[in-house]
């Protein structure tokens, strides 16, 4: 791997881990109905969700449009390599388990910066033995360090699809941009752009609240319109937008979600709202309960 990430002594990587602050990964885990996450987390998930209580609606549609658009660069255009930055904590599924499905030659690297996630990282690890994946500890601002070691994995010489769901919006602009330049630059004809952006174009007042719940807690939040969105794509030489360009996730290439978890009725009684969530239908979404752009290119 980044095998030195994985072997990091267990005491030394608790050391890093602040349970203090809320973290987006965790965060994220808390709405897809993960475990690993602290109290911040929770209480961060809770005041997004007081502040709009059909966010929800907007991580879980993210996170399809993230399964439709692997199984669409696996299943259409035969991509079998994806450099997913930005993981976040191991939930059903993940990337290497809907490509590998489809192609079990894939190969797929991880790539964050949170020590939670690296404790966590085995479980990304568990491929197909035709395939392989890995996990890469480091942060998006250092894409050289990134495509270093990636290079171990994939083969830069065949087309790779870039992952970047629901992580630019974390990001300031004079670096989102060129970064994200700079890792297309380093990817071969072919290779495909994929992404994902909260903006306050669609939902303004639900998504500013939501904006002020996570800046209180010192996180970057930037909302950006449709046309900075586009600029991921237009100002990255030789990546074109593919169609339907850059349009909310439940719109991108739609189709019926996968069916919540099944839940005893007393026991949905029992639970707070936060928890409550992995059992919902999301199937009933409306264009007002998404603020989440969804896109993908193809450089030439």
């Amino acid at each position: 791997m980044s095998g030195d990430a994985l072997s990091q002594d267990p005491a030394e990587l608790r050391k890093r881990i602040d349970t203090t602050k809320a973290h987006p990964a965790r965060v994220y885990d808390v709405f897809l109905g993960g475990k690993d996450n602290y109290p911040t987390d929770r209480a961060a998930a809770a005041a997004a969700l007081a502040a709009n209580p059909r966010g929800y609606l907007d991580v879980r549609h993210n996170r399809d449009f993230m399964r439709r658009a692997v199984t669409r660069l696996a299943q259409e255009d035969g991509i079998r390599q994806f450099l997913d930055i930005g993981t976040g904590l191991p939930t059903a599924e993940n990337v290497h388990q809907i490509a590998q499905r489809i192609n079990p030659e894939s190969r797929i690297v991880y790539v964050d910066n949170d020590p939670v996630v690296l404790a966590h990282a085995r479980a990304l690890l568990t491929s197909g033995p035709e395939g392989r994946t890995d996990y890469i500890d480091a942060d998006f601002k250092y894409p050289a360090q990134i495509l270093e070691q990636a290079a171990k994995t994939l083969d830069f010489d065949e087309p790779i699809a870039l992952a970047l769901v629901a992580i630019l919006h974390f990001v300031d602009d004079e670096e989102a941009y060129p970064v994200v330049r700079e890792l297309m630059d380093a990817l071969p004809s072919g290779s495909r752009l994929v992404l994902s952006h909260i903006t306050e174009d669609l939902n303004a007042e639900n998504v500013r609240a939501v904006q002020r719940t996570y800046t209180e807690r010192g996180f970057t939040f930037v909302l950006r319109t449709k046309e900075e969105v586009e600029r991921f794509f237009t100002e990255t030489p030789g990546v074109q937008l593919d169609e339907p360009g850059v349009v909310p996730v439940h719109h991108w290439h739609p189709g019926p979600a996968p069916a919540p978890e099944a839940a005893d009725s007393t026991d949905l009684e029992t639970l707070d709202d936060i928890d409550k969530l992995r059992y919902l239908d999301i199937n009933d979404v409306t264009d007002a309960d998404i603020n989440v752009y969804g896109a993908a290119g193809r450089k030439a």
